[in-house]
């Protein structure tokens, strides 16, 4: 069996939102916080990838989810950076989980 770059990026993407979210559930990290978020994201551009790139036709439904998955992720990063900023401006400490 021979795997492919593709793949491997597929199972890192996988295991990337999986342990992202059981870290959520574990209260290791916050659902708004910038690596919850960056994790969820690269995540879903490792299973996109393998989506686009591996053999057989394109699963339209799972591809467009994790394009999905992207942009509701960058949004969260983009407002927890912006969040961020503004409790920095105004003193605040600032914690990254």
């Amino acid at each position: 069996m021979n795997i492919y770059w593709y793949d491997w990026t597929g199972y890192i993407g996988v295991a990337l939102v999986l342990l992202a979210f059981l870290l959520l559930q574990a209260h290791k990290l916050r659902g708004n916080g910038l690596i919850y978020q960056s994790m969820n994201v690269l995540g879903a551009i490792g299973v996109a990838l393998s989506l686009l790139f591996g053999v057989g036709p394109l699963n339209w439904p799972a591809f467009l989810m994790q394009l999905a998955w992207i942009v509701i992720g960058v949004y969260g990063v983009m407002h927890s950076t912006r969040a961020r900023r503004a409790a920095r401006a105004s003193g605040q400490k600032v914690s990254p989980w």
